[in-house]
């Protein structure tokens, strides 16, 4: 099976947009990823996903904690830079979540701590043992068929 099939089926699975961050010896590292899920509720457990040639997986394999910030419909650009695709130097201002690095104006934030670690094929998945949660109101930001979009408040998804 050629890679471009398998990726355009995947991209048909619509999901939302986050940044994962971490702090290793001081210095906060974010990455946008859309490969996050729920694992648990009891104990409250979700996973990401982060490629092998991520530099985002040696500095959460070190700081063995990462926070999911799930972005609004108004952060794409800060999705774009997060994943590279805005070249330039840009400052962004982190929030804190007790002691965790956050993306401000998130739709919502889960701090964790890596509970468990598997790699399989070109990717490593982290558990995370959620340690705590902050929520705002807001749209969520969307990802469809290799497009970003945003929710029509009463209707379908809008791309």
């Amino acid at each position: 099976m050629e890679d471009r099939l398998f990726r355009n089926a995947m991209g048909k699975f619509a999901t939302g947009v986050t940044v994962i961050t971490t702090n290793r010896n001081g210095n906060i590292h974010g990455m946008t990823a859309n490969a996050f899920m729920s694992v648990s509720l009891a104990p409250k457990l979700v996973v990401i996903s982060v490629g092998e040639k991520a530099s985002m997986l040696e500095h959460i394999q070190h700081s063995g904690t990462f926070t999911v910030n799930i972005l609004s419909a108004q952060q794409q650009e800060l999705s774009m830079l997060f994943a590279g695709q805005i070249k330039d130097k840009r400052h962004v201002k982190f929030g804190d979540l007790q002691g965790a690095p956050t993306i401000e104006g998130a739709i919502a934030q889960v701090s964790c701590e890596v509970a468990s670690t598997f790699i399989e094929g070109d990717h490593t998945l982290f558990i995370g043992r959620v340690k705590n949660i902050h929520i705002e109101d807001g749209e969520p930001l969307l990802f469809f068929n290799g497009q970003y979009g945003a929710l029509a408040v009463g209707t379908t998804l809008q791309i």
